[in-house]
């Protein structure tokens, strides 16, 4: 096995899909408390704040797994893994407040952003240098 391989970015998206599991399960337990039967999705307002964090976090999952890579592969992979972390943090933030009132998801919500577009930014940026010194044999 080379030690050229990722393992951080890998061990952020393992322990990231079971930071999803868990906030799915979140929702099972919550539609327990509130006696929420399966499909239904609309109940009590604790109930649907509940079911929809976990729906926002779900929407927002596949930019962010994208988005952590890339930065990762093309800028750091330590920057890109500790980004995730965060970014995990800032998911965990916006569901506990979100459950509570939904004025509440904003600090976690405003942190996600800004994890992104940092991550996003900072791929970018490592995509742009590969692609000078590529094909262009510029060096920056």
């Amino acid at each position: 096995m080379g030690t050229d391989l990722p393992f951080l970015l890998a061990a952020v998206s393992l322990l990231s899909a079971l930071h999803m599991g868990y906030l799915a399960r979140r929702v099972g337990w919550s539609r327990m408390a509130h006696k929420v039967l399966p499909p239904a999705v609309t109940g009590p307002p604790e109930f649907e704040r509940t079911f929809r964090a976990h729906q926002n976090c779900v929407e927002f999952y596949p930019l962010f797994l994208v988005i952590m890579w890339t930065c990762g592969l093309f800028f750091s992979e330590v920057t890109a893994a500790a980004g995730g972390l965060v970014y995990m943090i800032a998911r965990q933030m916006f569901v506990n407040g979100y459950v509570k009132a939904t004025k509440k998801r904003l600090p976690g919500f405003y942190l996600t952003l800004a994890v992104m577009f940092t991550l996003s930014l900072l791929g970018l940026i490592g995509i742009l240098r590969g692609i000078l010194q590529k094909y262009f044999h510029i060096y920056l």
